[in-house]
């Protein structure tokens, strides 16, 4: 009998068990990919929202502006990149600024400190590449950056180390309520467990549909992102956003905690909840509304291109389905919803542990933990080290000499850490989140055999057995009966 079962592996999961793991409960998080991080979380735009954009009163308006305040902190704490570098709504009609003032006066009623109105020539002191047709800004200081995946794992490694349990591989086909809880069937095992705790993204729908009557559904909202080279990731400081829609905050112009320069999502409500494709009409249309913030977006530096999936409530017989849906389910006790956390998801997630931990604290009235360990060291970068810090690495492991990535000069060190630590990498797609080999401008075209070669060493197999990511991610595949290999 587990205390809670968590399902879902993304930001807010993790945050929820990172949090709870402070008091004396059994926890499991239950994970249908191979890893942390493998769903929405992974594919944003690692922005830190200010807060000014949510209704005032919202459930999204009070966790964004909490989870903002405290992300500094908790990268401190965590050990995981980030930055406050500010934010920028842009206006490119003179008639359009009294919507900057909406916008400046909704960010007050929510608590943002610092708001300011910039005029054109205010805003190309701060940003001298801005687009001809800026005419005027929100400035918000208190906007940042951070690394979505570094933020997500930080929170699941400190949890692991506090005692959660996280089981992958481990898809919910169907829930059953019980007398004292619930009966948790996965395609593998069943798990008992006095609560559930549903922060399952664009699948929380459909697990909130196996226990609730209040039927609810989301549609997943693709967002298509281009990352560029770090040699124009200083074209702008600050992030870049264009007065928003009903879709979303439009298009952005960022730099990265890594250097980089990214622009993007675009907003397309789809069916396929795996539908991360990105598409030339899609990146066209990111490259165009880019222009306009900064004038000349520079193409041929594009390295890469991805999408990720927004989960948009679509319809919810109990409503709200404009805000965040964080409670118990009105007719299933004990089952918590942590749905429709779409942006600013990623900023609110700190929050949003504390707000379902306070929840969970009122149903199981634990005792907090005398032994909790609150701080958790991340993989030490020999590109960003100093020369002293990364003669002792080496003198102490030689492997932190030997350079695997090229492009983010990442060594053979820095991946058997990223092995080794508590839920380590077992994919190469996990190595890269941990550390950045792969993201570089090859995109993992040089150094990805060897990584292969060490994950397969590390893990005891055979290179065959290596994945990118999912199940059916093989690099390599076995011969047909009768072919040879």
């Amino acid at each position: 009998m587990y205390d809670v079962i968590i399902i879902g592996a993304g930001v807010s999961g993790c945050a929820i068990a990172r949090e709870l793991s402070r008091f004396e409960l059994k926890i499991a998080v239950l994970e249908k990919a191979f890893d942390v991080c493998e769903g929405t979380s992974k594919a944003n735009s690692g922005i830190v929202h200010a807060g000014y954009d949510a209704k005032p009163g919202s459930l999204k308006a009070r966790l964004n502006v909490e989870g903002s305040r405290k992300m500094e902190a908790l990268s401190k704490e965590l050990d995981f990149p980030y930055k406050k570098n500010g934010s920028i709504v842009l206006c490119f009609d003179e008639q359009d600024k009294d919507k900057l003032y909406e916008l400046k006066q909704r960010g007050e009623l929510n608590g943002v400190d610092g708001l300011s109105i910039l005029s054109r020539q205010e805003l190309l002191k701060m940003e001298p590449a801005i687009g001809d047709g800026a005419a005027a800004a929100l400035y918000a200081p208190a906007g940042a950056i951070v690394c979505p995946f570094g933020l997500t794992i930080a929170l699941a490694e400190n949890a692991a180390v506090n005692g959660t349990e996280f089981v992958f591989g481990a898809k919910v086909s169907d829930i059953q309520k019980q007398t004292y809880g619930y009966l948790v069937h996965t395609e593998k095992q069943s798990y008992e467990t006095k609560v559930v705790i549903n922060a399952a993204g664009v699948y929380a729908d459909e697990i909130h549909n196996m226990v609730s009557e209040n039927k609810m559904e989301i549609t997943p909202r693709r967002g298509e992102y281009l990352l560029y080279d770090k040699n124009v990731g200083n074209v702008v400081k600050h992030t870049l956003f264009q007065l928003p829609t009903a879709l979303g905050k439009g298009i952005l112009v960022t730099p990265t905690v890594h250097g980089n320069l990214m622009t993007g999502p675009t907003a397309q409500d789809i069916l396929d909840k795996e539908g991360t494709n990105t598409s030339s009409e899609g990146l066209n249309h990111v490259t165009k509304q880019a222009s306009s913030s900064i004038g000349v977006i520079p193409e041929k530096q594009v390295i890469t291109s991805f999408a990720g999936l927004r989960a948009h409530i679509t319809a919810y017989d109990a409503g709200r389905t404009d805000d965040f849906v964080i409670d118990q389910a009105a007719d299933a006790p004990g089952f918590i919803d942590v749905a429709g956390i779409e942006s600013p998801g990623l900023s609110s997630a700190p929050a949003i542990g504390e707000y379902v931990a306070d929840i969970v604290k009122d149903l199981l009235h634990p005792s907090r933990k005398a032994d909790f360990i609150s701080t958790r060291k991340g993989i030490p970068s020999m590109a960003l080290s100093s020369d002293e810090e990364r003669h002792k690495l080496i003198k102490e492991n030689p492997a932190y000499g030997n350079v695997v990535c090229r492009c983010e000069m990442v060594t053979e060190g820095e991946i058997l850490d990223a092995i080794r630590r508590p839920l380590g990498a077992r994919t190469t797609d996990g190595v890269k989140r941990r550390t950045r080999a792969g993201m570089g401008r090859c995109q993992a075209g040089f150094c990805n055999p060897k990584v292969v070669e060490i994950l397969a060493r590390e893990l005891q197999t055979d290179v065959s057995e290596i994945r990118k990511s999912g199940e059916d991610a093989w690099y390599l595949l076995p011969p047909e009966e009768g072919e040879d290999l």
